[in-house]
């Protein structure tokens, strides 16, 4: 019975609309992000074709549309967020506490690359003395 009740509620649950995605996408730097990614993948694209000269990578990057891709990702946070979970997460990013992460997201990522580069030099320490432990060399 608590699984129906379950079913029966997410089923019910309004789903996310196209614009408060929009929203939500512009607000969290989304839309962006993808921009980004072509513009990291773009020397890969030159090395692949590197006879291509630089204007047609010019005219090609002023082709590509973010729209695009904002409207191949839309259904997937519709399939897996409803309205209110969107209404809420916009919210988030139009709080101050967003702002904090925002600013200080730099210094955490870069804190974070150098703790789990420690964590992962101890853990092959570890495994190794283990390792050797258990299977001496002969």
């Amino acid at each position: 019975m608590l699984a129906c009740t379950l079913t029966s509620v997410s089923a019910f649950a309004e789903q996310a609309s196209l614009e408060s995605i929009k929203e939500l996408m512009k607000k969290s730097g989304a839309d962006q992000m993808g921009m980004q990614m072509m513009n990291k993948m773009l020397p890969a694209f030159k090395r692949m074709t590197p006879e291509a000269p630089e204007e047609f990578w010019t005219a090609m990057m002023k082709e590509i549309s973010m729209d695009d891709m904002i409207d191949k990702i839309v259904p997937i946070y519709q399939k897996h967020l409803t309205q209110q979970d969107v209404s809420e997460i916009t919210a988030f990013f139009e709080s101050n506490a967003e702002k904090k992460l925002i600013s200080k997201q730099p210094q955490i990522m870069q804190e974070s690359m150098i703790a789990g580069q420690q964590w992962g030099e101890e853990t092959a320490v570890r495994v190794m003395e283990k390792y050797n432990i258990e299977f001496p060399a002969k």
